[in-house]
């Protein structure tokens, strides 16, 4: 491998809604005895899911597979109303970990159908978030992948409303959203986009180094949504070698000149540094910001009580060098507590 430089993304890995999941979830693990369960994964990421599952986290498909009686955690990516009542009957400590950007859609099919729309929602079928989305509002809401899939759909008699996964790409989001217009003109969409500001800003700052690049590393797992748009992303702007790996001892042997590096949403910190010292640049790591990202989402309302009664951080044995106590959620990192876990 000869590699003169490294051009690093920013932003990359975990967005507020994948922070605030994780920490989530660990408090779970840390009030209650084994196993805690999980519907779905937390978040769409090997390493975090393997690291949870070391600690008797049981993720589970089917919410019915959760013992009664047993805690149990709803994914990040948003769950359908009826898994959502299943759970809260059979168990008897609940947490909803849906991202808040996901809720703010759940709520638009909710309000559009009521006022009698048809929903059209952009996004990939069998996702967890389309999934939960589409159980909204079974009845009213149709699917598509595509521009095609535009044509296929049926003449509505009332209102027509776009709405999308939040994790989809610009490029997707905008064709498909072109060809609705075309076919239904007076095509409703919400005030704020339902993309996900950190997809769109993973996305950016992909774009503001992949000319520069040779070849460029996408890391995250293949079952991320916003990971597979930036390896995508890459491809279509005209990077000639794309690599999306989920651990550093993937990184292809032959690269060369100047790599881009950077992260889906769901990947943690720790595997980009072992990716950079895996590629071990002869010029150094060069770190180019497109945008600051301030975004924090507090933890689940059902947790909060709970935290403040364990004595926060202190009290749940996640103390390691150089994290100090607190009972603030923000003065500490997903990454760390993740570290902090191994």
């Amino acid at each position: 491998m000869a590699v003169n430089k490294v051009l690093l993304a920013s932003p990359r890995g975990f967005c507020a809604g994948v922070e605030m999941a994780i920490k989530a979830l660990t408090w779970m693990v840390r009030a209650f005895p084994s196993p805690v369960y999980c519907y779905h994964e937390i978040v769409h990421n090997k390493v975090v899911v393997e690291r949870f599952e070391a600690l008797g986290v049981i993720f589970v498909d089917d919410i019915d597979e959760v013992p009664s009686g047993y805690p149990v955690m709803l994914s990040a990516h948003g769950s359908a109303p009826e898994v959502v009542a299943s759970a809260r009957e059979q168990s008897n400590y609940v947490v909803d970990a849906v991202c808040p950007l996901v809720t703010k859609v759940h709520h638009e099919v909710k309000v559009r159908v009521k006022k009698g729309h048809n929903i059209i929602y952009i996004g990939h079928q069998g996702h967890e978030e389309a999934v939960g989305t589409v159980a909204v509002a079974p009845e009213a809401t149709h699917i598509v992948e595509s521009t095609d899939a535009i044509e296929n759909l049926p003449e509505f008699a009332g209102d027509v409303s776009l709405l999308a996964q939040t994790t989809l790409s610009h490029r997707d989001w905008e064709s498909i959203l072109e060809a609705a217009k075309e076919r239904f003109p007076s095509l409703e969409i919400p005030g704020k986009s339902d993309l996900c500001f950190a997809t769109t800003n993973r996305q950016g700052a992909l774009m503001s180094i992949a000319e520069q690049c040779d070849s460029v590393i996408v890391i995250g797992s293949e079952n991320s949504s916003n990971t597979r748009a930036l390896e995508r992303l890459a491809t279509e702007v005209g990077c000639k070698e794309v690599h999306r790996i989920n651990h550093a001892s993937e990184v292809p042997r032959e690269l060369s000149g100047i790599v881009g590096v950077t992260a889906g949403a769901s990947a943690p910190e720790e595997l980009v540094n072992a990716v950079l010292e895996k590629l071990a640049p002869v010029l150094g790591v060069e770190e180019l910001s497109f945008v600051l990202e301030e975004e924090y989402f507090p933890p689940p309302r059902e947790l909060r009580t709970l935290i403040q009664a364990i004595g926060f951080f202190s009290k749940l044995g996640l103390m390691s060098e150089g994290i100090q106590s607190s009972t603030d959620d923000r003065s500490i990192e997903a990454s760390e507590v993740l570290t902090a876990l191994k």
